[in-house]
């Protein structure tokens, strides 16, 4: 590689709370345009902040689960700038001295496909606590916009990490795994499609070897891992043909991902921090935290997903891969755990959760739907299974009808006429319907032609999916063509 990457991502994660950091309006999201609005929130004078000190709890779990350290004293500073979302002309967030400093997380890598997974260790600079702005509504054909002060003023943390990322998928792993610790420890729901999470990326080019940075920009906030891989690609192409090709001059600057046309497009010179000159905010008190507050947050913290992944490996005898795909989810181990508590067969009840339910909330392209499979149902499909009551092919329909149609297992193998059906008497029927679908195929094959057998049998194999034992297909499958 003639240039090298090297990314950094400054990553805003909105917090579970019930009100917003510095008044009591509603922090939850969908509500109508501006219906969690006050005078606090919305910039009146004369309102003095108080802050919420749920917050301050939330914001250290996120700093023990990516192993910072808290700071006993933080500060809150005034960000000055303008803009119509900031209905203050000012930020609240810690500049100077923030709540957590100096953590890490460790993220899996695997740089040529063909090698193990390693981890790699991403440095992170600091946590701080921040109000986050309004939203800005463009109105579709026309030079007006409109503005929500729902989100105004809604606890954010921003964790900044190191630049220490040199390629997409590590920005991703990254994002990913924070994702995941911050759910577990109920920090945010993390939902970026709701931007309850969203990174700035910040990209730049440097020559192999070269221990300076190059031109930064800044992507602001993308919310889609798909996005961020695309911006990161786009934007590591343009800087190599501006050096390159000289195709432009590169100046530090803010950049605004466009994900219908693929391209960034520039928004403004990048600002210095003397640029919005901070200084203490002289409403809000400095934040003092002991080590008993600390404490009791580590305490009520739970089983976190690289203890749980260590876990079901000892306990359930689970394989790295299973564990660490199951654990990495918190609803995933949440259903898994229930149901491990019910039906005693832990690998049976991981293979139904990665091969069927992944695959389904893939193809609905929905994290949140595992939600539509619970425990109790999950259970019960796997014993009639493991009791031989249903065979595995119509179970699999089952779980469709479970996942798609909320139904009831029993309900719907009595409804459907499912129950004592066995595989072979299934794997017949669609050989019969694939040897009667084609009759040539079955003349060359009694014609001595053996490569005709191959062609059924792999017509078999497509129609059941993967459904069924190879052996028993191909002894069935030799029995019916005589």
């Amino acid at each position: 590689m003639k240039y090298e990457l090297v990314i950094g991502l400054e990553v805003h994660v909105e917090m579970a709370t019930q009100s917003k950091l510095f008044c009591t309006c509603s922090a939850s999201f969908g509500a109508e345009p501006n219906e969690n609005v006050c005078p606090a929130c919305c910039g009146m004078p004369g309102l003095l902040p108080v802050l919420n000190k749920k917050a301050v709890d939330l914001a250290i779990a996120a700093g023990l689960v990516t192993n910072c350290r808290i700071n006993p004293r933080s500060v809150f500073d005034k960000k000055n700038y303008y803009y119509p979302d900031l209905p203050t002309s000012y930020q609240i967030t810690q500049f100077y001295d923030p709540i957590c400093t100096d953590g890490f997380i460790d993220i899996a890598v695997n740089d040529n496909k063909k090698d193990p997974i390693n981890t790699k260790t991403i440095r992170i600079k600091q946590i701080h606590i921040e109000e986050d702005a309004g939203k800005l509504l463009h109105a579709p054909n026309s030079d007006q916009s409109m503005i929500d002060y729902n989100r105004a003023g809604v606890p954010l943390v921003e964790i900044v990490s190191q630049p220490d990322f040199r390629c997409a998928d590590e920005a991703i792993a990254y994002i990913e795994k924070l994702r995941s610790i911050l759910r577990y420890a109920g920090v945010s729901d993390c939902k970026m499609e709701e931007g309850s999470m969203r990174a700035d990326v910040n990209i730049s080019v440097r020559k192999p070897g070269d221990e300076s940075f190059g031109v930064r920009s800044e992507i602001k906030n993308m919310n889609s891992l798909k996005a961020i891989a695309r911006a990161i690609e786009y934007e590591y192409r343009r800087h190599v043909d501006a050096l390159e090709l000289g195709t432009e001059e590169l100046v530090q600057e803010t950049r605004r991902w466009d994900d219908t046309h693929n391209r960034s497009y520039a928004m403004r010179t990048k600002e210095n921090a003397t640029d919005y000159l901070y200084f203490p905010n002289p409403d809000i008190p400095p934040l003092d935290i002991s080590d008993n507050w600390i404490a009791s947050v580590r305490n009520a913290l739970p089983e976190m997903p690289d203890v749980k992944k260590a876990r079901y490996m000892t306990e359930y005898a689970l394989s790295d891969y299973d564990s660490a795909i199951i654990a990495g989810n918190k609803d995933l181990a949440d259903l898994f755990d229930a149901t491990c508590g019910l039906h005693p067969e832990p690998k049976e009840i991981a293979n139904w959760i990665i091969g069927e339910l992944l695959a389904l909330m893939k193809k609905d392209d929905d994290e949140t739907a595992v939600a539509r499979i619970d425990a109790p149902r999950l259970a019960q499909l796997i014993k009639l299974v493991s009791t031989n009551r249903i065979n595995r092919l119509n179970a699999k329909k089952v779980f469709a009808a479970m996942y798609r149609e909320n139904a009831d297992p029993l309900d719907y193998c009595e409804k459907h006429n499912l129950f004592s059906e066995s595989d072979d008497t299934l794997i017949k029927q669609v050989i019969n319907d694939i040897i009667n679908a084609n009759p040539k195929s079955v003349e060359d094959y009694k014609s001595g032609k053996l490569k005709a057998k191959d062609f059924l049998f792999g017509q078999a194999m497509r129609t059941l999916r993967g459904n069924g034992d190879p052996a028993v297909i191909k002894r069935l499958l030799e029995e019916a063509l005589g």
